[in-house]
């Protein structure tokens, strides 16, 4: 059940939000603009795939390694730092902005694409001011560490390895 709480907020997002933008308001009035109708019916879905497994891979690693889930009311009670998370600090949002963009691409639709871009402005605010000054409180070293390493939305091409340091430090993201 408290799983199911937690999905809440990334099922609003990407497709309670998104139906609306599409349909404008209208549940009976979808609207599709085709652009580039072979562009879209591949591109619009691979990328909404790849977002949906980003997600499934994220929550599974918060339930088994970080012992809580997605949701800020239900955080993990330790530093998941393990799998995707080796590369970028932030998959799960990453996969659902994935997602939204891969519905804009799909269905031709600007008013989605701009969801898309609030979302990712609106989580990097939040990251920043809330959640990563949560973590370091948390997790101390741990996570000002990993945060140190580990780029905050673009991939690290190498995975980073738990308490090995680049001879190279990144800049904090």
């Amino acid at each position: 059940m408290r799983l199911l709480r937690s999905l809440l907020l990334p099922f609003s997002v990407v497709l309670v939000i998104p139906f609306f933008l599409v349909t404008r308001f209208g549940p009976f009035r979808l609207i599709y603009v085709t652009l580039f109708p072979a562009i879209q019916l591949i591109l619009g879905p691979l990328c909404f795939l790849l977002g949906l497994l980003m997600l499934i891979v994220t929550i599974r690693l918060f339930a088994i390694v970080g012992k809580g889930t997605l949701a800020p009311w239900d955080p993990t009670k330790k530093l998941v730092a393990q799998g995707i998370y080796r590369y970028t600090r932030n998959p799960m949002i990453t996969g659902v902005a994935f997602m939204v963009f891969g519905e804009a691409v799909f269905f031709g639709n600007i008013t989605v694409l701009v969801w898309f871009v609030v979302i990712i402005v609106v989580n990097t605010i939040y990251f920043k001011v809330s959640e990563e000054p949560g973590l370091v409180k948390r997790f101390g070293q741990e996570y000002v560490d990993y945060r140190r390493e580990v780029p905050m939305w673009l991939p690290r091409l190498k995975p980073w390895e738990t308490g090995n340091k680049d001879r190279t430090p990144r800049k904090k993201s």
